[in-house]
């Protein structure tokens, strides 16, 4: 994250507000990944392209107000969350909290207080991605690996891993269900995932050999998405694959066929 732009969904009914706030966050350097006014939206708009922050408005209108779309959000991957907010009741104070926000930031703010709070946290996740080379949010064991979510360790298979893509100094661990986003490079996750089922097949990509579906000349498919091939790997992805068929699946097959 380190000298690159954060990227930062903006989820908010108000477009005058909505676009106060793009143009605020563009002259402080961020990048506005987007401008949603509604939940369902942003769930969708996140799935498809997870950002690296959420200005979320706790009060949307529709029919997920704004915790509500954290929560959903919350049931498939973890992004850093700032709720903003004219409405400080007790009451939605409480349940906001069950969401786990960086901060809060109440309408009407002015520059300065933007710039502060969206400052702190960001040095927050600057921080976790720096003490991250230790581990702290992932453990992997022999056949499973231990993700931070909702402040707890959740058990994640490793055969259901699809593939792992880098995104800046983030990892999104692709699943059938659900995306996961680590603060940890893909340096990070390849040194500690079993070789024998994962390759690094581009600087951007890790694969689980045994969900390859269509491997060509320069890329490979993984259900519908398209991986591309490194120069340097191909060869390399392409001689592991054919040994993990032959060593892992067809001679045991042959093995046990009476």
């Amino acid at each position: 994250m380190k000298n690159e732009k954060v990227s930062i969904l903006i989820v908010e009914d108000d477009m005058i507000i909505a676009a106060n706030l793009s143009i605020q966050l563009a002259s402080l350097g961020y990048e506005v990944a987007g401008i949603l006014p509604r939940g369902e939206e942003a769930i969708m708009h996140v799935r498809e392209h997870p950002p690296q922050l959420l200005l979320l408005d706790i009060n949307l209108k529709g029919v997920l107000s704004g915790i509500d779309t954290a929560k959903a959000i919350q049931k498939f991957t973890n992004i850093p969350l700032i709720y903003l907010t004219a409405n400080s009741d007790d009451a939605t104070f409480e349940k906001a909290k069950e969401t786990h926000p960086k901060a809060f930031i109440t309408k009407p703010f002015n520059k300065l207080s933007l710039q502060r709070t969206i400052a702190l946290v960001v040095e927050e996740m600057k921080e976790a991605i720096d003490h991250n080379q230790n581990t702290q949010h992932i453990e992997i064991l022999e056949d499973r690996i231990f993700v931070r979510h909702n402040g707890r360790m959740e058990k994640l298979l490793l055969e259901d891993i699809l593939y792992i893509e880098a995104d800046r100094n983030y990892c999104i661990l692709i699943t059938p269900k659900i995306k996961h986003i680590l603060t940890c490079t893909l340096k990070v996750m390849e040194e500690k995932l079993p070789k024998s089922s994962f390759i690094r097949v581009h600087r951007s990509f890790i694969i689980n050999i045994s969900k390859l579906d269509i491997l060509a000349d320069g890329h490979l498919e993984i259900g519908r998405k398209v991986i591309p091939i490194g120069k340097r790997t191909a060869i390399e992805s392409y001689t592991d694959y054919l040994t993990f068929v032959l060593t892992r699946i067809i001679f045991p097959i042959v093995l046990s066929t009476p």
